[in-house]
């Protein structure tokens, strides 16, 4: 059974463009209870790019029951984030470039670390990039990993509003 890693974006894009918190409540619903059967999860560092921040979306991930739920209950390993930033994008990055990368490392450990995890992401494929500006299903393309977006997560996990 697979385990999908969730970016900051999908939540971010899934509250502003189709589902807030406040309107489509089916939705967070449907997504705390995928949380809760370990279906689908988000690294710490990826939960704290949106916790802190302000609105309904913010405010959701902040109940306890959700953010209990819905982060990855592992410590990150940092020589698996440290192979992802060197290998995946490169391995002499300077503050500017770490900086534009942020947490997006963090996700692809994550996912590397065991068999079955996919990564979810808004970002699209890029190949030509290079450095700092690479994508997300690009890094995972290096390692291996399955990268999705939003929609075939929705698909695959059966995703409705009855």
């Amino acid at each position: 059974m697979n385990l999908y890693l969730l970016d900051a974006n999908v939540l971010i894009r899934a509250h502003e463009d189709y589902y807030p918190v406040d309107r489509i409540p089916q939705f967070w619903e449907w997504l705390l209870v995928m949380a809760e059967r370990n279906r689908i999860k988000t690294p710490r560092e990826i939960y704290d790019e949106v916790a802190p921040s302000n609105g309904l979306l913010a405010e959701w991930l902040r109940q306890q029951t959700v953010k209990d739920a819905l982060v990855l209950k592992e410590t990150s390993d940092l020589a698996t984030v440290q192979r992802v930033m060197a290998q995946g994008y490169a391995p002499d990055l300077n503050d500017v470039e770490l900086e534009q990368i942020g947490r997006d490392p963090f996700l692809v450990a994550a996912a590397i670390m065991k068999p079955n995890r996919v990564v979810v992401t808004k970002e699209n494929s890029k190949p030509s990039v290079t450095r700092s500006k690479r994508k997300i299903p690009d890094i995972c393309t290096t390692f291996g990993v399955r990268c999705i977006n939003d929609f075939v997560l929705y698909r695959e996990l059966k995703f409705s509003i009855k």
